[in-house]
């Protein structure tokens, strides 16, 4: 299984994660591309960290939403939304370029990734921003209207799953403002790594979810990430870059 955390999410001298400790860890990079965190330098900076140690690049797109974090839901206008994604997904790969490497997955960040769940415009703007680039796969939660449109479009969907996020009954995250959004424990966050390899996902009331995952993700920004994501790697036994 892959695995993968959310990088380059400070700005200018606010910082947040280690992403130097995670890149030793992680597989997958998803890289911020400026929107809802990230800027030139710290972009180039993380590209040329996820090159030195192999770690694949991905462009987390995002809102345009730096003082909420992209965590606000936009009512933004699917054209627009196209090609604000395509222009995050260039800059990030410019970066990447300078370092050797490319952007070689799409993953929307916070509220965009949630809204494309059930939002068929929205999801199927982020897919037309991506396909404008190059035929990139996108990750998303199994079942979304992103993935859906994203096969339809010939690329590639790539279904993920969270270690440190808590899920509803439906299979959806649950938000980050009601109460168990979040795992902390390290002992929960392994659990659910090992739950996931038998296909399944406890949901926070107890539900057991059929679910499917290539690609597993710890948040950089969640307290104690580095320590997490080193206890996953270590119960999977091995990580491998999704294919």
């Amino acid at each position: 299984m892959d695995l993968n955390s959310d990088l380059g999410e400070g700005f200018g001298i606010w910082k947040l994660g280690d992403d130097n400790a995670l890149l030793s860890i992680i597989t997958s990079a998803n890289v911020a591309c400026g929107f809802h965190a990230g800027d030139p330098s710290t972009m180039r900076r993380v590209c040329e960290e996820a090159a030195e140690n192999g770690v694949r690049i991905g462009a987390q797109v995002s809102y345009r939403d730096l003082a909420g974090f992209g965590r606000r839901f936009i009512d933004a206008d699917p054209v627009e939304l196209a090609d604000e994604v395509l222009y995050q997904i260039g800059a990030l790969d410019a970066c990447a370029r300078a370092a050797g490497t490319e952007v070689v997955y799409v993953k929307p960040h916070g509220a965009l990734y949630n809204a494309t769940v059930h939002h068929e415009k929205q999801a199927e703007a982020v897919v037309n921003g991506a396909k404008a680039f190059k035929d990139l796969p996108i990750l998303g939660l199994p079942g979304s209207q992103l993935l859906k449109k994203a096969s339809e479009r010939g690329l590639r969907p790539v279904h993920e799953a969270f270690a440190d996020r808590g899920y509803t009954p439906q299979g959806t995250l649950v938000p980050r403002s009601e109460p168990n959004a979040l795992l902390t424990s390290t002992a929960q966050i392994v659990e659910r790594a090992r739950s996931l390899r038998n296909g399944e996902i406890v949901a926070v009331d107890g539900t057991i979810i059929k679910t499917s995952a290539e690609s597993l993700c710890v948040h950089g920004d969640t307290p104690g990430a580095v320590e997490h994501a080193r206890a996953v790697k270590e119960a999977l036994g091995t990580v491998a870059a999704f294919t």
